[in-house]
């Protein structure tokens, strides 16, 4: 076995065990993916359906949402018929009504068919995916719009929420084409877009997946912003140019945020494996929105202490923390606040009081080693220093071997063992040698 096949096997172990914790925490639940007919005309039409056939294998409830734009306009082609549009959205007539029908009907027949396959070699061979279609969605026209008659062009009326869940609890994939039936029986034109909104709503979705020209938000700079809230979003979209179809789904994706879906996700439909590796890896690759910050700190309870422990092993492994046994953790939890980000436990520290001198020492703080570089550590030790402020202690101290470079640089300053409190001296450790570092609250 060469070098170079062993560096690939670490990397794949690593994946693998990196995307344990995701894999675990998505069974279960529900995403709606959404994405426009252009994903069926390109070449990664087949890789996308290859990565739904293993998210459904994780236990995830899949609900696909398709567009057929440009199969719209070419059966119009056909027939000798111009495309119109105003503020985005197309004008349907009679005659543009019955390409849009022939369009979606061939459009999901074709996604149906990817979904049936089982080659082998490929993520669908041996597996079974059940798609389910049907009468979900009801429309209403969008009537006349500053002066202009949208005929047929229809906007969404109301999702009958629970038959979809009723098929994502039989293991099917549900399949949503965006065409629509008025109580009346007349058949409007749907965007893709609204209705991946309005469904993710209605069936209160963990995540809508939009997949689209870009890789994702970007700021004014022109630069990926990988993480945003919807009030963030929303502020952007006035001061940044977003890519034509990023710019048609935004203000839905707020609304969808705003409307109680978990995350959005925005990801780059060219890009091959893109769920893959916004999902399952720490970094991502596009843009997730969420209704609040996608980090968030928190006091940690006993369903943290695996975490914690997974955390602190690797820095008491090279010595940088003293080893703690899992039953001090079970001990000694409340004392510690946790660093979530997407739901993942990415950083820790603790705080022990030492209520008769005034004093606390801050105490275990570890960060995930890809999360260093984003400012996480600084918000663990802000949020104990705020904690022993509440505490009405003065002085937080800490005892370091490796880290004193970084304490002094945010306020804290050496002193003397002499400086701890009674109790905390008694059990200093000589033979570590720890510097002590005090900061004044």
């Amino acid at each position: 076995m060469t070098e170079t096949t062993q560096d690939a096997d670490k990397r794949l172990v690593a994946w693998v065990r990196q995307a344990a914790p995701y894999i675990h925490a998505f069974r279960g639940k529900t995403f709606v993916i959404a994405f426009g007919g252009e994903v069926i005309e390109s070449g990664v039409a087949q890789a996308l359906i290859h990565d739904i056939a293993l998210l459904d294998s994780m236990g995830i409830r899949l609900v696909l949402v398709h567009g057929a734009r440009p199969q719209i306009d070419a059966e119009m082609k056909s027939r000798g018929l111009t495309p119109r549009f105003h503020d985005g959205l197309r004008i349907t007539d009679a005659e543009t009504l019955e390409c849009v029908k022939r369009a979606l009907g061939v459009t999901r027949i074709e996604v149906e068919a990817m979904l049936s396959q089982g080659l082998p070699n490929t993520p669908l061979a041996g597996g079974f995916l059940r798609v389910a279609s049907g009468n979900y969605v009801s429309a209403k026209p969008v009537g006349i719009v500053e002066g202009v008659d949208y005929q047929y062009t229809g906007a969404v009326r109301h999702v009958i929420a629970e038959e979809i869940r009723g098929d994502l609890a039989q293991e099917n994939v549900v399949l949503i084409s965006p065409i629509g039936a008025s109580p009346s029986g007349e058949i409007f034109n749907l965007a893709w877009e609204e209705v991946a909104e309005a469904v993710a709503v209605a069936v209160k979705a963990d995540k809508l997946v939009f997949l689209c020209d870009a890789p994702g938000v970007v700021d004014k700079k022109g630069m990926l912003v990988d993480a945003l809230t919807a009030d963030e979003a929303q502020a952007l979209a006035k001061k940044a140019k977003q890519a034509p179809e990023l710019t048609r789904v935004l203000p839905g994706a707020i609304s969808a945020c705003r409307g109680g879906v978990g995350r959005v996700h925005f990801l780059d439909r060219k890009r091959d494996g893109a769920m893959l590796m916004e999902f399952f890896t720490r970094e991502g690759i596009g843009t997730v929105m969420t209704s609040a910050p996608l980090a968030r700190l928190r006091e940690a309870s006993g369903a943290d202490v695996a975490s914690i422990l997974a955390l602190i092993a690797p820095l008491e492994a090279d010595g940088t923390l003293v080893r703690r046994s899992r039953e001090r953790i079970e001990t000694e939890v409340t004392h510690f606040s946790v660093l979530e980000h997407d739901g993942v436990i990415v950083g820790c520290a603790a705080l022990y009081p030492f209520s008769t001198e005034k004093a606390g020492e801050l105490a275990c703080l570890a960060v995930m080693p890809d999360y260093r570089e984003v400012g996480y550590g600084d918000q663990l030790r802000a949020h104990i220093e705020a904690r022993a402020k509440k505490a009405k202690l003065k002085r937080l101290f800490v005892l370091t071997t490796r880290t004193a470079h970084w304490f002094i640089e945010r306020g804290f300053a050496e002193e003397s063992v002499d400086s701890l409190p009674k109790s905390r001296r008694e059990l200093y450790n000589f033979q570590r040698r720890s510097k002590v570092l005090v900061k004044t609250l």
